[in-house]
């Protein structure tokens, strides 16, 4: 049986069961997309059989071929079993025992390349009209890029000189300080 496929009479398709489930538990939405995309891939890798039918060798067995076979970074490796277990626990409702046969990805062990002041000075420079201020706010805010995205002129005080970030990653909503290089061109 396909997995995305159902009668208009029978339950929801199981994506749109994923994507309810997500959306009830207020996932942001790339966390829905990424989690849509790794259950698309699950399916696939095991010959489109339903996921009902399928329990935890066959996770296992995917999880380690995107270690052995595909050489993804660690941090895939867990969002793909994160959007499996979510499946399976959150849609499903089954409890899936330990994974403790999965090969795990290698964890990089060198460090994060940072960029200089000078450097990201150059980059914004660089940057203009409405993404040089995106830019500037990302940077100088330490804003997410749909946290930026997202921002309204409701959120922004300039006598406090603080931007309220609502929603922002958790669902919660903070507060961080405003740049002093991009009052004017906000309030342009």
């Amino acid at each position: 049986m396909d997995a995305g496929v159902g009668n208009a009479s029978e339950t929801p398709r199981l994506l749109d069961r994923v994507r309810d489930k997500i959306r009830l538990r207020h996932y942001s939405i790339r966390t829905e997309q990424a989690y849509v995309d790794w259950i698309k891939r699950f399916i696939l890798f095991h010959g489109k059989r339903h996921p009902e039918t399928l329990g935890a060798p066959e996770v296992e067995a995917f999880l380690t071929n995107l270690a052995v076979e595909h050489n993804v970074a660690a941090a895939t490796q867990n969002l793909a079993k994160s959007s499996i277990l979510f499946l399976y626990r959150d849609v499903l409702e089954r409890d899936l025992p330990w994974l403790e046969n999965v090969e795990r990805a290698r964890t990089p062990s060198h460090l994060p390349a940072v960029l200089s002041r000078d450097e990201v000075a150059a980059v914004l420079a660089r940057l203009r009209g409405v993404h040089g201020l995106i830019g500037k706010l990302l940077y100088g805010a330490g804003m997410r890029i749909m946290e930026c995205v997202r921002l309204r002129v409701k959120d922004v005080d300039f006598a406090r000189r603080e931007i309220l970030i609502r929603d922002g990653k958790g669902s919660k909503d903070r507060v961080t300080m405003l740049p002093r290089g991009v009052v004017r061109p906000l309030r342009r």
